[in-house]
């Protein structure tokens, strides 16, 4: 849990810092207006993109249980375009592509995989539980 923290810390300090970097660097090379429409534009394909993978993942898990199936794959679907959404609120040009990898259904896979492995690892460590008595 440790490396988990570390690693977000990083995270909290690094993307901000490049995120202005970046905006500044293509402000100065394309434009003000441009890197303002740029963001905007992003923010309204990734929420319609959001909204419309949402809704596909809710009607898989409902069809999924409707046959008596738990939605597994469509958990980790949703866990991942809650999270894509959630960084394209953030404006940015590292935050938004982040975001589309996330919300886009051929590079979300290997990140589920990915996602897999390690609850997996920490199951099988015993760094969470599922049930506790």
């Amino acid at each position: 849990m440790e490396v988990v923290f570390r690693w977000l810390m990083l995270l909290v300090l690094i993307v901000p810092a490049l995120e202005v970097g970046i905006l500044v660097w293509s402000g100065n090379a394309i434009g003000p207006w441009w890197v303002v429409l740029l963001i905007v534009l992003t923010g309204v394909i990734g929420a319609w993109l959001a909204k419309r993978q949402g809704l596909e993942t809710l009607n898989r898990a409902k069809q999924a249980m409707s046959y008596g199936q738990a939605p597994q794959e469509e958990i980790l679907d949703g866990i991942c375009i809650l999270l894509g959404a959630a960084v394209l609120l953030t404006p940015g040009f590292i935050t938004d592509a982040t975001g589309f990898v996330l919300l886009l259904p051929i590079t979300r896979r290997p990140i589920k995989r990915w996602m897999v492995r390690v609850l997996r690892n920490m199951l099988e460590r015993g760094t969470i539980t599922i049930f506790r008595r």
